[in-house]
C-alpha cells in the first residue's frame, strides 16, 4: 500500500525521529511511505488562536497536496483532528462549497499513526522490542476527537520485552491544549503538576503518547523538575529493536 506522511510543522521542525519512526514501521510491514515535501501547516493553531482566514488558507493548500492521496496517516492525533473534524466544518461555514467536499471527501483518508495500524491494518504486533518500563497518556484530541481512548495501548503490550503500568486518571489533560497554556498559564501549569504526579506514581522510565506536543509540555515539566521517566512517541517505541 502506498501510504502518504502528513509530518506535521511541530514535528518537522522540532521531533523528526517521530516521523523517521513512523516511515521505520510502515516500512518493516511492507508498505510504501510517500513525503511531498510540499505540505505545509494544517492551520490547527491559526483556528484555534481566531485566525480563521489564515486556516482556511492552509487547509486549502493542505487538501491540494493530499487531494490524490489513498491513504494519508501522521503521528499528530491533534492534527488529524483537525484535518477530519475540523476542516469541512470551517470551509462549510466559509460558504465555499468545492472546498467542503474536497474537505470532505478526504475525512475517510486521513489516520492518526496507531489508529492506521489498529483500525485499517488490524496489527498489533509490529514486530518491536523496547525492554523498559512504560506508561501511556491518552491525549485529548485522540481520546475525544478520534474516539482512540487507550486502544494505542494494545500496541504498547505487544512491543517485546516492554512491561507496560497504567497511569492513574489517564483521562484528564496535561495542561497544554496549544495556546491554552500560554493563555491561561497558571492553570496549565497546575494540570500539568497533577500529570506529573500521576506519571511519578508509576515509576516508569518512559511516559509515551500520539502527540508530541503533549509530550513536549510534559517533558519540559519533568526536565524542570530534574527527574522522573522520560517522554517519548508512541512511534519510536514501535520502531525500536532493541535488544534484538
Amino acid at each position: 500500500m502506498k501510504v502518504h506522511l502528513f509530518i506535521t510543522c511541530l514535528n518537522d521542525a522540532v521531533f523528526p525521529k517521530s516521523g523517521i519512526a513512523v516511515t521505520q514501521v510502515l516500512e518493516r510491514l511492507g508498505h510504501e511511505v510517500i513525503f511531498d515535501d510540499r505540505q505545509t501547516c494544517c492551520g490547527q493553531m491559526h483556528l484555534n488562536s481566531g485566525y480563521r482566514d489564515e486556516a482556511v488558507s492552509l487547509a486549502k493548500q493542505w487538501i491540494e497536496v493530499f487531494s490524490d492521496a489513498e491513504v494519508i496517516v501522521s503521528p499528530s492525533g491533534s492534527c488529524v483532528a483537525n484535518v477530519r473534524e475540523m476542516f469541512a466544518t470551517f470551509a462549510n461555514d466559509t460558504g465555499d462549497k468545492t472546498l467542503a467536499e474536497a474537505a470532505n471527501a478526504l475525512r475517510g483518508r486521513v489516520f492518526e499513526f496507531s489508529e492506521f495500524l489498529l483500525k485499517k491494518l488490524d496489527i498489533t504486533d509490529v514486530g518491536a522490542s523496547f525492554p523498559h518500563r512504560v506508561t501511556y497518556h491518552p491525549t485529548c484530541h485522540g481520546s475525544r476527537l478520534l474516539g482512540l481512548g487507550t486502544s494505542p495501548v494494545r500496541l504498547l503490550k505487544a512491543v517485546q520485552g516492554l512491561e507496560y503500568v497504567e497511569l492513574a486518571d489517564h483521562d484528564q489533560c496535561c495542561g497544554f491544549g496549544g495556546t491554552f497554556a500560554v493563555k491561561n498559564a497558571d492553570t496549565s501549569a497546575a494540570m500539568l503538576h497533577d500529570k506529573m504526579a500521576a506519571i511519578h506514581s508509576t515509576k516508569a522510565e518512559y511516559c509515551a503518547a500520539i502527540d508530541n506536543s503533549c509530550l513536549m509540555h510534559i517533558g519540559g515539566g519533568l526536565t524542570r523538575e530534574g527527574k522522573g521517566p522520560k517522554v517519548i512517541h508512541l512511534a519510536e517505541i514501535l520502531a525500536s529493536q532493541e535488544g534484538r
